[in-house]
């Protein structure tokens, strides 16, 4: 299980993070929703040592503390972040890509098994590895994106706005990935805009507004929340 306990983040003198607490049980979908600047990307950058957190805070993933730790070595504790907006390396092609997200891979046999693993699960990247990553539509390099992330086959992944500018009939299939990852056996903490798309498949689902959680619960009954709907569900 993954738990964060009164993390909190700050940058500058604005607190972006307001101790929260939340869990991530093994197997689930959890995500968190909520308006721009809420909190949910610095929740994730956090957890992956991207940003420091305060003293005060804690962040275990199977009973290890990841606070403190580098981005390399919460990935090397299973822990891989997919970040917003992509960040592929346009000028690279995919299967570079790929190989740049197997960086901690031990051995030649476990990089392309990981590659491997990416293909069958996007077979549209096989069909342009060599192509590249700029070329792509934003559809392919969020799958891109996606399958560089599973390269060091994790036990849990944290998405962050994976839905974001696509279209949404690509929208749609990039929810059935996550699903299908998550019953592969992976974990999921899914960062995302889209309220709808993210409670429909959530086991549990988590409510940010300017740092704190102001709601909690499992995902089909925050679908049904008056205070949901009228904020993230249009009405």
């Amino acid at each position: 299980m993954l738990k964060a306990e009164n993390l909190s983040v700050s940058y500058g003198g604005i607190q972006a993070l307001r101790g929260i607490s939340l869990e991530v049980p093994l197997g689930k979908i959890v995500t968190l929703i909520g308006a721009n600047g809420a909190g949910k990307s610095s929740t994730l950058r956090a957890i992956s040592g991207l940003v420091k957190a305060r003293r005060e805070s804690t962040v275990t993933w199977k009973e290890k503390n990841l606070l403190g730790l580098n981005p390399e070595q919460v990935l090397e504790h299973g822990v891989a972040l997919c970040p917003e907006g992509r960040r592929i390396f346009p000028h690279l092609t995919v299967l570079e890509n790929l190989r740049l997200g197997g960086y901690g891979c031990k051995s030649k046999e476990e990089l392309e098994a990981g590659i491997e693993r990416a293909y069958t699960l996007f077979p549209r990247l096989k069909e342009r590895s060599w192509q590249k990553g700029g070329t792509l539509s934003g559809g392919e390099q969020q799958m891109l994106a996606v399958g560089r992330a599973l390269m060091s086959d994790p036990e849990l992944v944290m998405l962050d706005e994976p839905s974001m500018g696509l279209a949404p009939k690509l929208v749609e299939e990039v929810f059935e990935i996550i699903e299908q990852i998550n019953a592969e056996g992976k974990t999921v903490l899914l960062v995302e805009q889209n309220a709808f798309a993210a409670l429909r498949i959530a086991d549990y689902a988590y409510v940010l507004e300017v740092g704190e959680i102001t709601l909690e619960g499992p995902g089909n009954t925050l679908l049904d929340d008056p205070r949901v709907i009228s904020a993230y569900l249009g009405g």
